[in-house]
């Protein structure tokens, strides 16, 4: 059963992700890796989802706002099993999902509601498993596969030195800290300010 703390008020912050030591670092599994800056930030500590929820997550608080941080422990293509789940259980205030983009250049980061899966597996899977596209979304640019590389094998890859993963991974998590801060608009503000040239 739920404690009062757990069902709503909290905004939620979910990463999308590849599980395991295989995809750390990958293009794919920016979303999450930028939950986990907020939560190393915040400090929270990730622990198993209740009910069984296939995610891990963490609270904490991000200036005077309640904040609940999840990475779900499927495979990307299916997120949605985790997806559905933690909103139907702990009913946030609001929520927004953090993802990797091909579709933007590297370092680009936009916010989106509403809008259809274009192309990516892991909101496809939210989309059908929670029946709607009425959610807000960070669209994380990691740029485009070179030349004929298929698309899948691209964001199965680390990043390269010279792309300076780690300061687009900062980046990344200041515009979550200002969606629970500050709403949507701050986090707009924060992801055109940091929008690279």
């Amino acid at each position: 059963m739920q404690t009062a703390t757990e069902a709503g008020e909290a905004t939620l912050l979910i990463g999308l992700r590849n599980p395991g030591a295989k995809y750390a670092g990958t293009r794919h599994n920016i979303g999450a890796d930028a939950v986990a800056v907020v939560a190393d930030r915040i400090p929270a500590s990730f622990r198993s989802a209740p009910r069984g929820i296939p995610a891990q997550v963490a609270d904490g608080r991000i200036a005077d706002s309640r904040v609940r941080l999840a990475m779900p422990t499927t495979f990307m293509n299916e997120s949605g099993q985790a997806v559905g789940p933690l909103i139907r259980y702990f009913s946030p205030e609001s929520f927004i999902v953090a993802h990797d983009d091909i579709d933007l250049a590297f370092g680009t980061m936009r916010i989106h509601h509403g809008r259809g899966s274009g192309g990516h597996n892991g909101i496809k899977s939210i989309v059908d498993t929670t029946g709607g596209t009425e959610f807000w979304r960070l669209r994380i640019g990691v740029g485009r596969p070179p030349g004929r590389m298929d698309p899948a094998d691209f964001v199965l890859q680390r990043f390269s030195t010279d792309e300076e993963a780690e300061i687009l991974l900062q980046e990344a998590a200041d515009v979550l800290e200002a969606f629970v801060a500050g709403g949507v608009e701050a986090a707009r503000q924060a992801a055109g300010d940091l929008k690279r040239g």
